[in-house]
């Protein structure tokens, strides 16, 4: 093993990681049955924690033989992030003049960011981010259906 390569237990822990707190997120979109759940979920946070060590190495490797042939790393979490916009987007629809799928591609684009954070091996933030974007997604996707939308929904059936 060269020294640009992460050790075998890194890059586990890493793809672990992500595939386990991409699972956390699409469970609770595969719960409500929306179209992206447990497995697009996963997918994209190992995808994208996958082409972070990937730029990592390509990084460490070209360092390691050359100081002057660099990569910018940026430009390989600017890919990801572009990608991962495309599939979210996929995922909102406009049917009969209302949005739909909104959430679910805000999660899909949380997935890649949850991966890439994995992916350096940030597992802090990583599992920061999970808790908030869980908490986000349940516990006011609910307070919106229980009480945000408890007012019109009398309102409708008193007229």
């Amino acid at each position: 093993m060269d020294s640009s390569e992460l050790p075998f237990l890194d890059m586990l822990i890493r793809l672990s990681a992500a595939t386990g707190l991409g699972f956390l997120l699409g469970l609770e979109r595969e719960l409500r049955g929306k179209p992206a759940g447990l497995r697009s979920h996963m997918l994209v946070s190992m995808g994208a924690a996958t082409f972070v060590m990937i730029g990592m190495h390509i990084l460490y490797a070209t360092a390691t033989g050359d100081p002057s042939a660099r990569i910018d790393p940026t430009r390989i979490v600017e890919g990801v992030i572009g990608g991962i916009g495309f599939l979210g987007a996929g995922c909102i629809i406009q049917a009969r003049g209302n949005v739909q799928g909104i959430t679910t591609g805000a999660s899909i684009w949380i997935a890649g960011a949850l991966g890439a954070t994995c992916g350096i091996g940030n597992l802090i933030l990583a599992g920061l981010l999970a808790t908030f974007a869980l908490l986000t997604i349940a516990v006011l996707g609910h307070f919106e259906r229980e009480v945000l939308s408890a007012p019109s929904k009398k309102a409708a059936s008193d007229d």
